[in-house]
């Protein structure tokens, strides 16, 4: 956890969503959501065997770290064939997937999706709180199905989306955004995310920075961000 800024009240909460409030899924089941995608009969392992659908599914579970090693300026945020094209260069160091199931796969992407356990809850108590709520995500494709699947558009008060912007975290641009929407100032609002070389540039804004690093289980610990504004 890094905290930064001075110590005035917290009236506002910066979120950044995927392995913050949502996680990606269970990738096995992702990836037999795209083999029923394509009509394919039986599951992967009986076509493929299970040794390639357990690697599959352990490169799946990490694409996006994958994906930041071909592209580490997160470009493919700026622009969804961008995305999309990082996505496929990504996916194709997978010897067992071949383009019709990479296409699938990039389909039934982000309806794996979920929230975390603890997301709604600390949301409804920020929100019981009177502080208002951003979310502001490096993403590559229109969140508003995904936030409003999950439960968290009607609990947020705007959404920042990298590709509508044409700037990704950590510039500062997209942070002022954030305090616009909010009508803040960056002393009075805490930002939450999961990466330090994204989320941590809210820090140089003067906004106080809270990191969970990416959690497997249902519950993100959230809690920490009630603990911090509430006191």
């Amino acid at each position: 956890m890094q905290l930064m800024g001075s110590a005035a009240p917290i009236r506002g909460v910066v979120l950044d969503l995927h392995s913050t409030l949502v996680h990606g899924g269970d990738p096995l089941t992702w990836l037999e959501a795209a083999w029923r995608e394509l009509g394919r009969p039986g599951r992967p392992a009986d076509a493929l065997g299970a040794p390639a659908v357990v690697g599959a599914a352990a490169f799946l579970d990490r694409i996006w770290e994958h994906a930041r090693d071909l592209d580490p300026d997160s470009t493919r945020d700026l622009d969804p064939q961008r995305h999309r094209e990082v996505f496929d260069r990504t996916i194709a160091r997978i010897p067992s997937v071949d383009p019709a199931l990479a296409d699938a796969l990039y389909r039934t992407m982000a309806a794996q999706w979920e929230s975390y356990d603890d997301a709604v809850p600390v949301l409804e108590a920020l929100r019981a709180a009177g502080i208002r709520v951003v979310v502001l995500s490096n993403v590559g494709f229109d969140l508003t199905q995904t936030l409003a699947r999950t439960g968290l558009a009607d609990r947020v008060d705007g959404v920042v989306m990298s590709f509508e912007m044409g700037v990704v975290k950590p510039a500062p641009e997209i942070f002022e955004r954030a305090l616009d929407l909010l009508g803040l100032a960056a002393p009075e609002v805490l930002m939450v995310g999961d990466t330090w070389p994204d989320d941590g540039g809210a820090a140089a804004l003067g906004i106080r920075t809270l990191l969970l690093p990416r959690t497997d289980g249902p519950v993100h610990g959230l809690e920490l961000v009630l603990r911090l504004v509430t006191g």
